[in-house]
């Protein structure tokens, strides 16, 4: 999802989050609305607008990595070609950094994997990022703004994709994304 697409979810979230609140006052009741109703819309918009500063900082963070040269440079090296996941579908090339990975840390500022696309000319398009944390590192599954890290034992990591460049059907989180082919664009 790009800059204006969260902007726009954002407003969204928002202008829906104080309909409800009028629309509950509206309903003949002189009553304020509950504080557990104004908790509630409070903790979503901030659920909100934690999940647009993550989003936009991993934005920030990658988007030099749209050149390849540049992540290579930095430590990320080839984990695996374009991979398609049998029914699951395509998952992509993905580029790691070691040292970010056995740091143990998530941190939007620093993610662990890149995400490409096979692009025209053989040429790979930045499509996500990826957090891991190997399993000896986490004495339960890891989450990041309520989305829960997969398996991935082949690995031996906890992993959770995170479709920044690339807009997801089956949502930000997704492990495949059917907008990802292995095939030449």
């Amino acid at each position: 999802m790009n800059k204006s697409g969260l902007r726009a979810f954002s407003r969204s979230l928002a202008i829906v989050t104080i309909a409800a609140l009028f629309a509950a006052c509206a309903d003949g009741a002189t009553a304020a609305p509950t504080p557990q109703a104004t908790s509630v819309a409070r903790s979503a918009t901030l659920q909100s607008l934690q999940t647009n500063e993550a989003i936009l900082t991993l934005q920030r963070v990658t988007a030099k990595y749209h050149d390849l040269t540049i992540a290579t440079n930095e430590g990320f090296v080839l984990l695996h070609p374009c991979e398609s996941r049998g029914d699951e579908g395509p998952v992509g090339t993905v580029y790691i950094n070691f040292e970010r990975l056995l740091d143990g840390v998530i941190d939007p500022a620093s993610p662990d994997a890149l995400i490409y696309r096979p692009g025209l000319n053989g040429r790979l398009e930045l499509v996500g990022a990826e957090f891991a944390i190997p399993y000896t590192m986490a004495s339960e599954r890891p989450q990041f703004l309520g989305a829960s890290f997969q398996n991935e034992d082949e690995f031996g990591v906890y992993a959770l994709h995170a479709w920044i460049w690339l807009d997801n059907p089956n949502g930000m989180f997704a492990e495949t994304n059917p907008r990802v082919s292995c095939g030449v664009a």
